[in-house]
């Protein structure tokens, strides 16, 4: 097969351009930590915030990010594991997959390019979630940080947060529950999916409640229900 250009190649690139920052933090999953995408989102000062993510790499606002290296997605294609990451993550308004290294000497790998290809198309239709290609692990950061930079809106006097513009009752919910001091992305996904709506969050026992909740944001948000 001939070799595609590789356009996004440092290769006699002049100055290279730096990414901006967003007030909107890139919610990294904890077991990303030790990445070299987490390294590079913090050389760069990117507003990041490190918490567990049941589904998906990244979460920025209501996109949630896969994030595969070539190699990961080839195994990933082996072991079927891709199907079921991609029907999660449509659990979320938005989402995309990040493939990482993208190489088109598949025969290396062992497989053929047309496996490649149908599974590729398979993401963009089936699953309808578009495909990100980065070079490496910066340049994945690097996009992140854009992603993050596209919620950065001018301030209002309207609202102490940008409307979401839900349009089904679970993004709403969310959306309310983000209101709360300390609660992000992740963690009102986390409340939902254990008490199913807002009704027996509100009810809910401490205990049971700390099971997602740390003991200082617990207190707050109990405080703002009850005071």
């Amino acid at each position: 097969m001939k070799p595609i250009e590789n356009i996004f190649s440092k290769k006699g690139a002049k100055k290279e351009a730096e990414c901006p920052n967003s007030k909107t933090p890139i919610i990294v999953d904890t077991r990303e930590k030790q990445s070299l995408v987490a390294a590079n989102l913090l050389h760069k000062k990117a507003n990041i915030e490190f918490e567990k993510l049941d589904i998906g790499d990244y979460l920025i606002n209501d996109i949630i990010v896969e994030r595969k290296t070539f190699q990961d997605f080839l195994s990933s294609m082996i072991n079927k594991r891709l199907p079921e990451q991609l029907s999660n993550m449509k659990k979320y308004p938005k989402q995309f997959l990040i493939i990482e290294g993208f190489y088109y000497n598949y025969e290396k790998f062992n497989f053929h390019e047309n496996a490649v290809r149908g599974m590729l198309l398979s993401i963009a239709t089936d699953f309808q979630t578009p495909i990100i290609f980065t070079e490496d692990e910066e340049d994945t950061a690097k996009f992140l940080i854009l992603t993050a930079k596209k919620f950065e809106k001018p301030k209002t006097n309207t609202s102490i947060r940008p409307s979401r513009n839900s349009k089904t009752l679970e993004e709403q919910r969310l959306f309310i529950l983000e209101g709360f001091p300390g609660i992000g992305p992740s963690t009102a996904y986390a409340l939902l999916k254990k008490f199913h709506n807002l009704k027996n969050i509100f009810k809910a026992k401490k205990k049971d409640l700390s099971e997602i909740l740390d003991e200082k944001k617990l207190d707050k948000f109990k405080e703002i229900l009850e005071d």
